[in-house]
């Protein structure tokens, strides 16, 4: 008879396993876990196991379709529809830039951290929802399991080298769901064609734009120096205070351009700031992403 192994050697397993797996994945998971959801499906007619509705029976219905139990309470035979639960293909775009590396203090997330935690989070809801999740880009394509998981956490970690990201839909399959997620503070010409061209395909979607809290409020006083993450801005000023109508009027009609552009397109947007529960933030993505069709 073979020992059983010691209780030092499964806690050393148990804890090479642990290591092993992506820390943005056993966050999202853990994150994933404490919103409560519903059964997944999109309420369409076709071949999931869920009840849907009873309709009234057409000659081109067979037989075998009909209710007949539901049929016997009325004059008329009547069919018993299920729930639509076909998979289908869903694609992250998650801002890389310099820019979300910032935090305005040490206390909270940078805005990189919170937008790839949920889009991780959402990819693993929707992965067990049977959906097929991807990066847009062409090396990550949508697919389904565990393992694709592994892949999107290995890939979302990476930072990017540019100052502002661009999003890009060359590499989304047509017909499919997108979410786009970035705090949409460099140029938003990009974004405006990424939306025209995904229209055009018969993409739809979400944008999330993900911001720290200091950017709203500007908060600054005195002598500030502004300073791009990348390095390659600088603006330095005496009066910092002085500015703070300026720039919230310049971020509102930002945001309210962004809210045009997704609008043109049939696009979802939100708005999550970092120092807000992530798990609020996750719930209204999926029901976001539930409601594009």
């Amino acid at each position: 008879m073979t020992d059983l192994p010691a209780a030092g050697s499964l806690r050393a397993g148990a804890e090479a396993l642990a290591a092993a797996l992506p820390p943005l994945l056993a966050d999202a998971r853990h994150l994933a876990q404490t919103v409560v959801l519903g059964e997944h499906g999109r309420r369409r007619a076709g071949l999931g196991d869920a009840f849907w509705q009873y309709r009234p029976a057409t000659p081109s219905d067979e037989a075998r379709t009909i209710d007949w139990r539901r049929s016997a309470r009325s004059d008329t035979p009547f069919v018993r529809e299920k729930e639509w639960q076909a998979a289908q293909s869903v694609v992250l775009w998650v801002d890389d830039a310099r820019a979300m590396a910032f935090a305005s203090t040490p206390r909270l997330p940078t805005k990189a951290a919170r937008a790839r935690l949920l889009a991780m989070a959402l990819a693993v809801l929707l992965i067990r929802g049977g959906e097929r999740v991807g990066l847009a880009d062409p090396d990550l394509p949508p697919r389904r399991g565990a393992g694709q998981l592994f892949r999107l956490a290995g890939r979302l970690a990476e930072d990017g080298a540019a100052d502002y990201g661009a999003p890009s839909v060359a590499a989304v399959p047509g017909q499919a769901r997108a979410l786009f997620v970035s705090d949409f503070l460099g140029d938003l010409a990009p974004v405006e064609a990424a939306l025209a061209t995904a229209a055009d395909r018969g993409v739809r979607g979400t944008l999330l734009q993900v911001l720290d809290p200091a950017e709203e409020a500007f908060p600054f006083e005195g002598r500030t120096i502004f300073e791009s993450m990348g390095g390659a801005l600088r603006f330095e000023t005496l009066k910092a205070g002085d500015l703070r109508g300026r720039y919230r009027e310049r971020l509102a009609g930002r945001k309210a351009r962004l809210a045009g552009l997704a609008r043109q397109a049939g696009w979802h947007l939100g708005l999550h700031h970092t120092d807000a529960p992530a798990q609020a933030a996750l719930l209204w993505l999926h029901r976001a992403m539930e409601r594009v069709h």
